[in-house]
C-alpha cells in the first residue's frame, strides 16, 4: 500500500511537472521552468522508491497512464483545450488499462 501511496505522489509531481511545460514557454520563463525541473526530479525520485515494492510494468503503466490522463484533464480545464470525442475515448482507454495491468496482478501468482 505504501508503494500505491508514493506511487500517487510521483504521478502527481509528474503532472505537475509536464504542466509547466506550457507555462515554461521553452524555458524562457524561470519559476515554472524551476518548477518543472524539481517536480520532475522529485518524480523520479519517487518512482526509484515505488520501484522497490511494485513492479516495473505495472509502475510505469500506472505513472504513465494516470499522468496522462491528469495532464489531459489539466489541459481542459485549466489551459481551454478542447478534447475531441475520440480523445475522449482515448482517455477512458488509457482508465481500462490501468485498471486491467492493476488486475491482472492480483491475479498473478509469484514464486
Amino acid at each position: 500500500m505504501k508503494g500505491y501511496i508514493l506511487l500517487l505522489f510521483s504521478i502527481s509531481f509528474e503532472v505537475l511537472g509536464t504542466s509547466m511545460l506550457k507555462l515554461s514557454d521553452g524555458f524562457t520563463n524561470l519559476w515554472p521552468s524551476v518548477i518543472l525541473l524539481v517536480s520532475f526530479a522529485i518524480s523520479f525520485t519517487l518512482m526509484g522508491f515505488v520501484l522497490k515494492t511494485i513492479p516495473l510494468s505495472i509502475a510505469y503503466s500506472v505513472w504513465a497512464g494516470l499522468g496522462t490522463v491528469a495532464t489531459g484533464l489539466i489541459g481542459v480545464f485549466v489551459y481551454g483545450e478542447v478534447l475531441s470525442t475520440v480523445n475522449s475515448i482515448g482517455l477512458i482507454v488509457i482508465v481500462l488499462g490501468v485498471i486491467v495491468m492493476n488486475v491482472g496482478k492480483m491475479n498473478t501468482v509469484h514464486g
